[in-house]
């Protein structure tokens, strides 16, 4: 079988040249890129939890269509919230990839995969379980506001977000 390829998503450098003043951009680049898909978008589908991860599973575990799962672990790098287990559900089910405000594990695994993975690095502990998190709120990190619907870019340059598709 025949690896799927990340479809064309436009350099986050050209995307601010042509739509800079209605674009967000990520501040810094803290983002670590995982997965075989350094450049990756899609629409936003988002997850606020804190070093618990149930609802990661369980959302990519859904048809992703092409979307961005953005996770906010609340910036903590004490537990994984995404490892190679759940880097499959996510390549199965049609995610174009994750971002991810805190930490992963089983990155050398996650790094063969067809996926778009951004995280601020990596713990082999793994994530709790008691407290799903909520899903489909708006979150912020790095300076910018994700809204569910709305879209999101990565790349090895940044992260940008609009509030309609670009691709």
């Amino acid at each position: 079988s025949s690896v799927p390829t990340a479809p064309k998503i436009p350099a986050t450098a050209d995307l601010c040249d042509d739509h800079e003043p209605r674009l967000q951009v990520a501040e810094g680049n803290a983002f670590r890129s995982y997965g075989q898909h350094a450049s990756f978008g899609g629409q936003i589908v988002t997850i606020k939890c804190f070093e618990n991860n149930p609802l990661v599973r369980t959302i990519l575990s859904e048809p992703g269509q092409g979307k961005v799962l953005v996770v906010d672990g609340g910036g903590s790098l004490r537990r994984a919230l995404f490892g190679d287990n759940i880097a499959a559900l996510a390549v199965k089910n049609g995610w174009a990839g994750v971002i991810i405000y805190g930490a992963i594990r089983d990155s050398a695994v996650v790094d063969g995969m067809p996926l778009g993975v951004k995280a601020l690095g990596t713990n082999p502990i793994k994530s709790s379980k008691q407290h799903p998190g909520d899903r489909d709120v708006v979150v912020a990190f790095a300076g910018v506001t994700f809204t569910p619907g709305h879209y999101v870019y990565a790349d090895q340059d940044g992260i940008v977000v609009s509030e309609r598709a670009l691709h």
